[in-house]
């Protein structure tokens, strides 16, 4: 094994344990503080700093890797994390109800502080570390970090349902303190020096990381409906519509919801071999289909469940059609920013892109609690279908397939 793939591949461990304790963190806050008698609204109040902070960290955190050296936005991710997990766990059920949100928002902000950085650094190491001359090589290594990411986030859904059954809130975040705390131990003893080091001669301009490339900015905006769209259904809307109306308990709704992201992240994975990216690589007119196939699903779940056509199956059997296609979607907007980001200045460029990001999942987080209170998991779906609809517009800027070829 090469150096450079060791080195990737004790980042991507780094990234993994850190989507476990990311996944497990929404799922104990989101059922702990249902169980308290928060409504949807107020649960997804908990979440907007957590998405806002995504806006800033990707900004920034792009700058910064490119300054300072994408190991130093790993570890500070890793860092804050292990910090706002320990911080959270203190929390006292006896406190006022304002000082608790206050105290879960503002943590739950260092997270996602901390998961945008993490996120941005193994993402950017593809480009910096692995070679990807090879044809499709490119869009194989994304798909497989990305399916294997979001399989482990739906692990770390799973955890935290547990977890919060077996050992309570604050037990249960000192055991994700823990071990995140040994896995940063065991990687910082092992990384090289390759990620340690600034990308390019110059000092890159803080002005540098708003892109001047027109494929980076529509891919951008078409990202921010396409996972606002997702988050307007999935964040809020779904676990409280399996808790309150279908009256799953824990549990339950953590494992559905693990095994959904498990499920997502495999097709992710394969997404090259179901596009046969090896031959054609994929391109604007590609993820224009794929967003179009994800409208009519969303608008045939909505259909169903508001005409009352055995809802709970179509729930349920929907949402696994909707990860199947949102998947392939997710796949091809993260080989295409790869793919279009500029060799000196990918950190930068995959911090904008992923700012975009974390703009729609601020809006879908928000919207999801608003949607929900005005008309339950219905006008979520409705409200996801427009974002889509705005997504598949935008990206009718996007260009053609050109044969397979060497990043830059």
């Amino acid at each position: 094994m090469s150096v450079a793939i060791r080195n990737y591949a004790l980042v991507t461990a780094a990234y993994w344990g850190f989507t476990l304790t990311d996944g497990a963190l929404r799922m104990l806050v989101l059922l702990h503080f249902y169980n308290l008698g928060y409504s949807a609204f107020e649960i997804a109040l908990l979440f907007t700093l957590y998405e806002f902070a995504g806006i800033i960290t990707n900004l920034v955190g792009g700058w910064l890797a490119q300054a300072k050296g994408l190991r130093f936005t790993l570890f500070a991710g890793l860092i804050l994390q292990i910090l706002s997990l320990s911080a959270l766990s203190q929390i006292d059920p006896h406190w006022l109800p304002w000082i608790s949100v206050a105290y879960v928002m503002g943590l739950q902000a260092a997270s996602g502080v901390a998961k945008d950085l993490t996120k941005m650094s193994a993402k950017s190491a593809i480009k910096v570390l692995v070679p990807t001359d090879a044809d499709g090589a490119l869009f194989r290594w994304v798909a497989l970090l990305t399916g294997s990411k979001n399989a482990l986030k739906g692990a770390g859904f799973f955890l935290g349902g547990a977890l919060l059954a077996w050992f309570g809130f604050g037990g249960a975040l000192l055991a994700m303190s823990a071990g995140l705390t040994l896995l940063l131990i065991s990687v910082a003893v092992s990384l090289g020096n390759e990620m340690a080091k600034p990308a390019g001669s110059a000092k890159p301009k803080f002005r540098e990381v708003f892109s001047k490339d027109r494929r980076i900015n529509i891919l951008s905006a078409a990202r921010l409906f396409l996972f606002g769209s997702r988050d307007i259904w999935f964040v809020v809307g779904l676990p409280v519509f399996l808790t309150s109306e279908l009256g799953w308990g824990e549990i339950e709704v953590g494992s559905y919801m693990a095994l959904w992201v498990v499920g997502y992240g495999f097709i992710q994975a394969i997404a090259p071999k179901l596009l046969r990216a090896d031959s054609t690589a994929p391109d604007g007119i590609t993820a224009r289909l794929w967003i179009f196939a994800l409208i009519v699903v969303t608008i045939a779940i909505a259909a169903t469940v508001h005409f009352n056509i055995a809802p709970e199956l179509a729930v349920l059997g929907g949402l696994l059609v909707f990860g199947l296609v949102f998947a392939v979607n997710s796949s091809l907007h993260s080989y295409l920013i790869l793919e279009y980001a500029h060799g000196d200045k990918v950190a930068m460029n995959v911090g904008f892109y992923y700012m975009s990001n974390a703009v729609g999942r601020l809006a879908g987080t928000i919207l999801s609690g608003v949607a929900y209170l005005y008309g339950g998991l219905v006008g979520c779906l409705v409200v996801s279908a427009l974002f889509l609809l705005a997504g598949w517009a935008i990206s009718f800027g996007l260009p053609k397939a050109k044969k397979v070829s060497s990043p830059e």
